[in-house]
């Protein structure tokens, strides 16, 4: 991975480590359904006129059904359980908690593609439930009946993720990433809509609730798909993979610096384990010689 490519995986992990500070300070005022409908009907947007500034526009009218499913198990889903669940949980701890996305991916390829789930992978997942009760357990805020309700929204974000991320890899074949991305944001946007109209606020949101809706929607959402994608093509997948690792101590580290969000003991701990569960199931090699990627 050279200096550029490097770079790119930092920023990416910047920008998703951000999305979760940027729904903590909008959902209390727009609500989970009209915020996430706003993320993706503005990245959406955003990445039909990269595509028509590019000259790739891709047809979504021949996958437009499964498009649909892509878009309710990757994006309206997670995206709305997530924001539920900061309603009542620091944007650090949200962060944290998806970064179990790779143990729920491997259990849901297990069953539903029948993918071998080694020792290695199996330890790793146990590991992983570990690193989840030490950060659950051992976390600053009050274990009340709905944070812990919340704390379930996330991992069940997580879980639907997974399912997503195994539905993309069995329905889709040769279409290109931006053509995913257009396709699923736009499908979620249309899921989205009906539960949005219903629950608009009744006031105009503050200019702080705005940027961070437009933020997230643009840099978290649009421009992360972009860097994804470019990353994917230049360093192929595993690599990119690490930004996995990231996403978690941005979203940390941007609690505490701008949102004040308390970092204990056992905040740490947990993600220390959760990310090296992570490494087990995904064979992340830092060091050393891994297998040869294959480049997408």
């Amino acid at each position: 991975m050279g200096t550029r490519d490097l770079g790119a995986l930092l920023i990416l992990g910047a920008l998703w480590g951000a999305s979760f500070i940027f729904i903590r300070i909008a959902v209390p005022v727009l609500g989970p359904f009209v915020l996430m409908d706003l993320r993706v009907l503005l990245a959406a947007a955003a990445l039909v006129l990269c595509a028509v500034v590019v000259g790739r526009l891709p047809k979504l009218r021949p996958n437009w059904g499964r498009f649909l499913v892509l878009g309710f198990l990757n994006a309206a889903v997670p995206f709305t359980l997530i924001a539920a669940s900061e309603i009542n949980l620091t944007a650090s701890l949200a962060a944290i908690l998806n970064s179990t996305t790779p143990l729920f991916t491997a259990v849901v390829a297990a069953v539903w593609i029948r993918e071998a789930l080694t020792p290695r992978r199996i330890g790793g997942l146990l590991l992983g439930i570990v690193g989840v009760a030490v950060v659950v357990g051992w976390t600053p805020i009050t274990l009340s009946p709905i944070v812990l309700l919340s704390i379930g929204a996330s991992l069940a974000a997580a879980l639907s993720y997974g399912f997503g991320g195994v539905y993309a890899k069995r329905a889709f074949s040769g279409l290109s990433p931006l053509g995913m991305a257009i396709g699923q944001q736009t499908a979620a946007s249309l899921l989205l809509l009906p539960p949005s109209v219903v629950s608009l606020p009744g006031e105009a949101p503050p200019p702080v609730v705005v940027i961070s809706v437009l933020s997230l929607a643009l840099l978290s959402t649009a421009l992360a798909y972009l860097l994804y994608f470019r990353l994917i093509s230049s360093v192929g997948p595993t690599s990119t993979l690490t930004v996995t690792f990231l996403v978690p101590v941005f979203g940390l580290l941007f609690g505490a610096l701008f949102l004040g969000e308390p970092v204990g003991a056992g905040t740490l701990v947990g993600l220390a384990i959760i990310l090296s569960s992570v490494a087990l199931v995904t064979g992340i090699r830092f060091f050393g010689k891994g297998k040869k990627e294959e480049r997408a």
